[in-house]
């Protein structure tokens, strides 16, 4: 079997070392408002469990969350007693929501309590990474808000360990990069336009995640070719990729995308 272990990698210079695909846990906790071509049912906590001991065996060691992601972060503490210190935690402020939708909030009051509020609901004492989550106003909400200076201040506190901005353009990596320690940009076969960004953070020693690297399981190519190999071919051909979060509840899908990773990353070495 394929795996991780040996594939770990640095997320720039945060210090923090994380495996080439993470796990997006919005299947955990949420199944209204979100882009995938099927619909499913959020696993119950056995399923979870299962999920997550795969991703531990194939030697993924990223998770990655946010309170706008339903009962995540709730679930995800639990499940996560005693592993502690095998993960690397990923979430987010910003977004709530709520009733079926998304509502944003980048004042540093919010940010504080966000943050302060995802440590209870994941039973731990530092997140490993924060991101600022994106309503598509990327260059106001750093130019306007307090969030980046509050989320420094948590850092300086030893809440979070770096942080950084989930974003929907190439201003706003560029710009969040800059501040802070990553941004998570979407890069797959159909969508290129923020490959400045990595670029950036490849020159800059600055961390960057994939997001929708899959294109949320839209990948789709010509017959006769492997959407999911060609996807990550793309992806780890720039070294300044650490990992691509994918969000599957399919414990063959994980497997299979694990396999792929390995395969591609191994042949380039």
């Amino acid at each position: 079997m394929k795996t991780l272990h040996d594939l770990h990698r640095p997320l720039g210079s945060t210090g923090l070392r994380v495996s080439p695909l993470g796990l997006g846990t919005v299947k955990l906790g949420r199944d209204q408002g979100v882009k995938y071509p099927n619909g499913f049912t959020i696993p119950d906590d056995e399923q979870a469990l299962r999920l997550l001991a795969c991703a531990r065996e194939l030697g993924i060691n990223l998770i990655d969350t946010a309170p706008a992601y339903g009962t995540s972060e709730e679930r995800l503490g639990p499940l996560l007693q005693g592993q502690r210190n095998d993960w690397v935690l990923v979430s987010k402020v910003g977004e709530e929501f709520e009733n079926g939708q998304s509502r944003f909030d980048f004042s540093a009051a919010h940010t504080r309590y966000s943050v302060e509020r995802s440590l209870r609901r994941l039973k731990t004492d530092r997140i490993d990474l924060v991101l600022v989550h994106s309503d598509g106003n990327d260059l106001a909400i750093l130019e306007q808000s307090d969030v980046y200076q509050t989320l420094a201040e948590l850092k300086r506190e030893g809440k979070l360990l770096a942080f950084g901005f989930s974003g929907k353009t190439v201003e706003g990596g560029l710009l969040a990069l800059r501040e802070g320690d990553c941004a998570m940009v979407t890069y797959n076969l159909q969508a290129r336009e923020e490959k400045a960004v990595i670029d950036y953070a490849a020159a800059h020693g600055k961390g960057i995640l994939v997001k929708k690297a899959l294109a949320s399981g839209h990948a789709c190519l010509a017959d006769g070719e492997d959407p999911v190999r060609r996807s990550f071919e793309l992806l780890f051909g720039e070294p300044g990729v650490a990992s691509a979060i994918v969000g599957t509840i399919n414990l063959q899908h994980l497997s299979d995308n694990v396999a792929s990773v390995a395969a591609v990353l191994n042949q380039q070495s």
